[in-house]
């Protein structure tokens, strides 16, 4: 026996919430990728926190995609194992988006410091390293429109004279124009890369947060719904 009257829309309900988290996993894994794409095209971190939030996202997001599945079968077949087991699942992925939420706020709070030591590590090895960490930190300052950690001045072992600096640091980069240009303001740009980019990646770490806040509350809904469900299918049992 099939539940009827108010159960039978609250059946639908789960329907249609659990097509929401469908896209909700979508956009976590999205959102995810997004950040951590960011993070490791703009600078090396070394800190795990960095990347926890978004790797964190991205997981939960995969299994969202595939329990919002589960959860449409349990409502369809009126099945009340199926969505229990729904109904507990998504309480852990709400847990688990709280912690990613809380992770992003503390990893935000120690942005300044992982940021300035990382650029600043960028920096002092620039010489020595590879073709691609070269290309990464001139991608960072073309893109930030920024040169050095505070400032050009950071750039004075860049060459023997002690007065250039690369020419992605030039606001038109043509090639040797970073050549005894550190303090050309005309020429380079004389703002640090630090606090650009500190603020680019608050900005990443804030649409993370917003999002496992919004989707969390979103699910408690799904939550209530699948719980009232449950009550419906069992009630359907006892009559039979």
């Amino acid at each position: 026996m099939g539940v009827a009257g108010g159960m039978k829309c609250v059946k639908y309900l789960v329907f249609f919430f659990n097509f929401i988290f469908w896209l909700c996993g979508l956009a976590l894994i999205v959102v995810g990728i997004m950040v951590q794409v960011s993070l490791n095209k703009t600078l090396k971190i070394t800190d795990p926190t960095a990347s926890a939030a978004p790797i964190i996202l991205i997981g939960v997001g995969v299994v969202i995609f595939f329990i919002s599945f589960f959860g449409c079968c349990g409502a369809f077949k009126e099945n009340y194992c199926m969505v229990t087991t729904f109904a507990v699942l998504l309480s852990l992925i709400v847990i688990v988006e709280i912690a990613a939420a809380i992770v992003g706020y503390v990893f935000r709070n120690k942005l300044s410091t992982i940021v300035h030591d990382s650029v600043t590590d960028m920096i002092t090895n620039y010489n020595n390293s590879t073709r691609e960490f070269k290309e990464a930190v001139d991608n960072l300052q073309q893109n930030l429109k920024c040169c050095g950690v505070n400032s050009s001045s950071d750039w004075k072992g860049f060459s023997s004279e002690g007065n250039s600096v690369p020419d992605s640091c030039c606001k038109n980069v043509t090639k040797g124009c970073g050549k005894g240009a550190m303090t050309d303001t005309s020429k380079v740009y004389q703002q640090g890369c630090s606090a650009s980019l500190e603020s680019v990646l608050k900005n990443n770490i804030l649409w993370v947060i917003v999002a496992a806040i919004v989707i969390a509350i979103l699910q408690l809904l799904g939550i209530v719904f699948a719980c009232c469900l449950m009550k419906g299918i069992r009630s359907g049992y006892e009559v039979m």
